[in-house]
């Protein structure tokens, strides 16, 4: 089930991404000969105005817009691509990166408008158990409710983590409620060097709060903002090695991240669909060879020397640049399964 739900979530991110292309093509009048949904052989098709091939194919994993002049052998084509001014080029190769962006805002702007902002309850009532905790060994469940520790009654989650730390790491009684019924509950605390205190190992009780139009705006943009300056710091720190190479994510690790988010709810799935749209926004625009960041790189050189570089030469480095990414995605998708089946 997470694997189908991974693959509409990419697929559902590479196409706005070319619709991004697809819009902006058409409204500087240049020719699009087809605008496709999945790759490989063609199960639908249907021809629009402007002589476009609007077609269904039978993988689904994301699409592509084919637009005329993109070829060198199509240069005489008056409408294609490569007859139009350098602004109109930039702008169609841009217009990928800037959809996903403008989605990712959407994601969010509906995330907190509809589901809403998660925040911490402060009640005694477990929001999750983590598997393997004291707590899980101990049978306690999502949804109990811690009313005592020690003999001492809780009001909130304050009184129910007080209550825990100053037990230290010694058996401690909990009183537990579940379905209308109590019972006592023995759990040995564990010494968790990271937060340097101890835990049992159960998480507060999430509750969503809507906000209102305006306010889900503000902070759809701020999230975006502040999800690309993450994103754009932990590139930067790729390269100068503060950020471990290893601990990159592929389409494995990022299927299995999926799953987790669904796990979880609509909201963090819808949250996590617009992080992950980011950052196919900002990957897209680094200059590396096969991607729109090269392309506008091309396209900066040929503003700066006042004619393009040789066709022929361009499709040569997105050609060499192709094979480099596919053999990176090998190694990091290798990587990815080894993660998973090492547990790490």
């Amino acid at each position: 089930m997470f694997i189908i739900i991974a693959v509409l979530i990419f697929a559902f991110l590479i196409v706005v991404h070319e619709l991004g292309h697809f819009l902006v093509a058409k409204m500087v009048g240049i020719q699009v000969d087809e605008f496709s949904i999945g790759f490989g052989p063609k199960l639908l098709g249907y021809r629009g105005r402007g002589d476009t091939v609007y077609s269904l194919r039978l993988l689904p994993l994301g699409g592509y817009v084919r637009m005329a002049g993109m070829d060198p052998k199509e240069d005489d084509r008056i409408n294609g691509f490569n007859k139009k001014p350098l602004r109109d080029r930039f702008a169609v190769i841009s217009a990928g990166s800037v959809m996903n962006f403008v989605t990712a805002i959407f994601l969010f702007f509906l995330t907190f408008s509809l589901i809403g902002v998660p925040a911490p309850s402060n009640s005694n009532t477990i929001g999750d158990v983590v598997p393997g905790s004291p707590a899980a060994q101990a049978g306690l469940r999502a949804g109990d409710r811690i009313v005592m520790v020690d003999g001492l009654p809780t009001q909130n989650w304050e009184d129910v983590a007080g209550g825990i730390r100053r037990g230290g790491q010694r058996e401690i009684s909990l009183t537990v409620e579940r379905n209308g019924e109590s019972f006592a509950v023995l759990v040995t605390p564990r010494y968790d060097p990271q937060l340097n205190m101890v835990q049992i190992g159960i998480k507060q009780h999430i509750i969503w709060e809507k906000q209102g139009f305006l306010r889900a705006v503000q902070l759809g943009l701020e999230q975006a903002i502040g999800f690309t300056r993450l994103i754009i710091n932990s590139l930067i720190g790729l390269v100068t090695k503060a950020v471990p190479a290893d601990e990159i994510a592929g389409p494995v690790g990022i299927t299995k991240a999926i799953g987790d988010a669904a796990r979880e709810g609509p909201g963090y799935l819808l949250t996590f669909t617009a992080v992950l749209g980011i950052n196919l926004a900002l990957i897209n625009l680094l200059p590396i060879p096969a991607l729109d960041g090269s392309k506008l790189m091309f396209l900066l050189i040929e503003g700066l020397r006042g004619k393009p570089v040789d066709p022929e030469k361009e499709n040569f480095v997105h050609l060499i640049g192709f094979a480099i990414l596919m053999v990176l995605f090998l190694i990091i998708t290798y990587n990815d399964i080894m993660r998973i089946l090492t547990g790490g």
